[in-house]
């Protein structure tokens, strides 16, 4: 992917191509989350367990640090190509209805049964998420379509927060 040789790791959040699958990708996936989780460490000191609970550089970047969890899972995630048509079945992120929450869709294309699929998958998705100590609530949408709403969870903000 040419945007992540120019400019660092991105995960990948549902939209836009399927990233390479490649050694170099997974490796940087591994460095990115266990990053994320070495700030929980050092950042979330005041916490009996650091690690479960998002830091404060996650909670300003809650779509890329969904993203990393999810994609660190081995979850699969959506992509589209550049007229927005989907073209892989995964989850999609965009930023949520709250400040600073995550909404969670599982997309595919046409006719890929990402529909049928999206209760268990979503499931999934909001199994990790929580793990890492995030609030997730799960919605029916338009035409009855799942989706999750993900947010830090309440009181989240740390002594070290400033």
């Amino acid at each position: 992917m040419r945007a992540e040789q120019d400019s660092g790791f991105e995960p990948t959040t549902g939209d836009g191509p399927v990233p390479v699958a490649d050694g170099k990708r997974a490796a940087s996936v591994r460095t990115a989350f266990e990053g994320m989780l070495q700030i929980r460490r050092l950042t979330n000191t005041g916490h009996a367990a650091p690690e479960s609970v998002p830091a404060l550089w996650e909670r300003n970047r809650p779509v890329r640090a969904v993203a990393l969890a999810l994609e660190a899972a081995g979850l699969p995630a959506s992509a589209s190509d550049a007229s927005g048509l989907r073209t892989a079945t995964g989850y999609r992120l965009r930023p949520g209805e709250a400040a600073g929450g995550v909404r969670v869709e599982w997309l595919g294309p046409p006719g890929s049964g990402a529909a049928r699929e999206e209760e268990a998958e979503l499931e999934r998705c909001a199994s990790v998420l929580r793990q890492l100590g995030w609030a997730v609530l799960a919605y029916r949408g338009a035409r009855r379509r799942r989706f999750l709403e993900v947010e830090p969870p309440a009181g989240a903000r740390g002594p070290n927060d400033g």
